[in-house]
């Protein structure tokens, strides 16, 4: 598979202890992806954070709650990764969801190596 050069970069915010149907929200999200061939996925966990609560996420030892927060990276043409849009929709029910266009550089790898 290749991906065009103009290309766009779906970004899902969540919290670690986010469920869906009781699996983990982020796995059910990556899965979903996968499933509809976008070409790539990444969760990526952080050590702190707040969102609309401004209730603050920490690893910190004397905080009661881990639900640490996540971000899900998604990379596809445009169109793609709109129509994945709906899909989101209806298993996501808060969060923060944004979209880039970005430019790749490479996907996959280097002509030439092994």
């Amino acid at each position: 598979m290749q991906l065009p050069e103009d290309a766009m970069l779906l970004r899902i915010f969540i919290g670690e202890d986010d469920k869906y149907a009781g699996k983990p929200l982020y796995e059910t999200i990556v899965l979903k992806a996968r499933e509809l061939h976008l070409a790539g996925a990444t969760v990526i966990r952080g050590p702190m954070g707040f969102g609309q609560s401004s209730r603050l996420h920490t690893t910190k030892i004397l905080r009661l709650s881990e639900d640490l927060p996540l971000i899900i990276e998604i990379v596809d043409t445009e169109a793609k990764v709109r129509g994945f849009l709906p899909e989101l929709n209806t298993i996501m029910e808060s969060g923060l969801i944004t979209l880039e266009k970005i430019q790749v550089l490479r996907y996959g790898k280097h002509p030439g190596a092994d």
